[in-house]
């Protein structure tokens, strides 16, 4: 008897709910009344129904009630115990009990875990992921599937029950012929022996064929190292045209810099040139619009000198000769006081001028040279702010990448 059977012994126990504290100090003494008791509850616990007898006053009795508790142990438990320590009623009869207990209390364990698996269960039916079920889904499908399949070839074959029945109550109730058996066992065992010795060709074919299999990979191995040595020797060689590549290539660069450089400037001259054309424009845009002002001021000038004539002409007296009215001598005085307009002269002056054309009107040459002058003046007026707007510029801008002659373009 040990310590440590002891203290298991009375923990299972009280584990197992015996209503009755069990010390460790019982067993120091032989106590048959507590062993009595504490077998005849393993056995109610083992089987509830099962009738023991109880008394244990006399020697006979006690005999009677350990080998009644053995034989139940080992035909119900299979537990096998010696009688001889149960009835010594000490600490060997804990051992044999011991035997008992463990087995009540390894099946108490099992049950509460069983118990905590279904609560964990029903537990982690609140946290169904179905994300983690794809793969199970698809196994019941394809099971489904299947069980649907069978089901109805299993329903067809019993559908043919019937026929077949007869046909093999007819199979079984023939005797067999010796001949035939032995036939059919001779040709079997031909196939198998064919068999084998087919598999035995394979065999060799294959020895044969690792072989040459073999040769093969050692003869790939030395290509595989010649064309690696081959491939060193290529790229430690020089080409033959490097050099005249090489200076190709960089009088190519030379090349494609002169060419950014004068398509920079080409580019900067044609803005230059777009440039200088919308002054141009706007330039000949204000000349015409300075001639478009002058004409309407002239216009007006007429008109109003117009209108001062024919008022004149109305109050002053009927002596004029006739030849004063004339269209010709109008011409000649709208021209005269044009030119003076344009001399810059004064009303008085223009005024003069316009008796000095009346006193001189007979004189035809000077009339021409004076037609000429309006001429002359109104064709400066016209086209002098355009020819001097459509003067080019001197001193245009140079860009900043012309370092070359323009002769290049």
């Amino acid at each position: 008897m040990s310590f440590r059977d002891l203290r298991n012994f009375t923990e299972m126990m009280r584990a197992l709910g015996y209503p009755r504290l069990i010390s460790m100090e019982n067993f120091r003494t032989p106590n048959f009344t507590l062993v009595a008791e504490i077998l005849i509850w393993l056995v109610k616990r083992y089987e509830p129904q099962m009738d023991i007898p109880t008394d244990v006053d006399t020697e006979s009795d006690r005999i009677f009630f350990i080998k009644a508790v053995a034989q139940f142990m080992a035909t119900k438990a299979h537990i096998k115990v010696n009688t001889k320590r149960l009835y010594q009623a000490d600490g060997y009869a804990v051992k044999e009990m011991l035997k008992i207990t463990s087995v009540l209390y390894s099946a108490m364990k099992t049950k509460q875990m069983a118990l905590g698996d279904l609560i964990e269960e029903d537990n982690s039916k609140f946290k169904f992921d179905l994300s983690s079920r794809v793969s199970d889904l698809k196994a019941a499908r394809q099971l489904a599937s299947e069980v649907t399949c069978k089901g109805a070839s299993l329903y067809d074959l019993l559908g043919k029950e019937v026929e077949l029945r007869e046909m093999r109550t007819a199979a079984i109730a023939r005797p067999l012929e010796i001949n035939e058996t032995e036939k059919a066992l001779r040709a079997a065992i031909k196939e198998v022996l064919q068999s084998v010795e087919e598999t035995k060709d394979m065999l060799s074919n294959v020895v044969s064929d690792e072989t040459s299999l073999d040769a093969k990979i050692e003869k790939k191995k030395l290509e595989l190292e010649r064309n690696r040595k081959r491939l060193q020797t290529l790229q430690s060689v020089r080409p033959a045209f490097m050099d005249e590549y090489e200076k190709i290539e960089e009088d190519l660069q030379k090349q494609y810099e002169i060419f950014v450089e004068k398509f920079r400037n080409l580019c900067f001259l044609e803005s230059q040139l777009d440039e200088y054309h919308r002054l141009e424009q706007e330039r000949f845009e204000e000349a015409e619009n300075i001639m478009r002002m002058m004409q309407n001021v002239l216009r007006e000038e007429e008109e109003r000198d117009l209108t001062r004539s024919s008022l004149k002409d109305e109050d002053s007296d009927m002596d004029v000769p006739e030849d004063e009215g004339s269209d010709s001598d109008m011409e000649e005085r709208r021209r005269a006081r044009f030119i003076g307009n344009m001399q810059g002269g004064d009303s008085d002056e223009t005024g003069d001028s316009e008796i000095d054309v009346d006193e001189d009107d007979e004189d035809d040459d000077d009339e021409g040279e004076e037609e000429e002058e309006g001429k002359d003046l109104e064709d400066n007026i016209l086209e002098g702010p355009v020819s001097r707007g459509a003067r080019p510029s001197k001193g245009g801008l140079r860009p900043p990448l012309l370092e070359e002659s323009d002769n290049d373009f």
